[in-house]
């Protein structure tokens, strides 16, 4: 999936970035690119783990 993603965020960043450098935007474009740009974010980073998880693990493990 994350092959897929990354395209369509360039795709509408590039869109995002194309449409903003004209005389007169159409804000509905805007808002559509970064609606997507964001969504694909939010996508690809919830696979991230977070750097607290190994602490977290540990601080249990500790405890026990």
């Amino acid at each position: 999936m994350k092959k897929l993603y990354i395209p369509i965020m360039i795709l509408a960043g590039g869109a995002a970035l194309y449409e903003q450098s004209k005389a007169t935007p159409n804000i509905y474009i805007m808002v559509g690119a970064i609606i997507i740009f964001m969504y694909g974010m939010m996508r690809l980073t919830a696979k991230v783990p977070s750097k607290n998880e190994e602490n977290v693990e540990k601080d249990d493990s500790e405890r026990r």
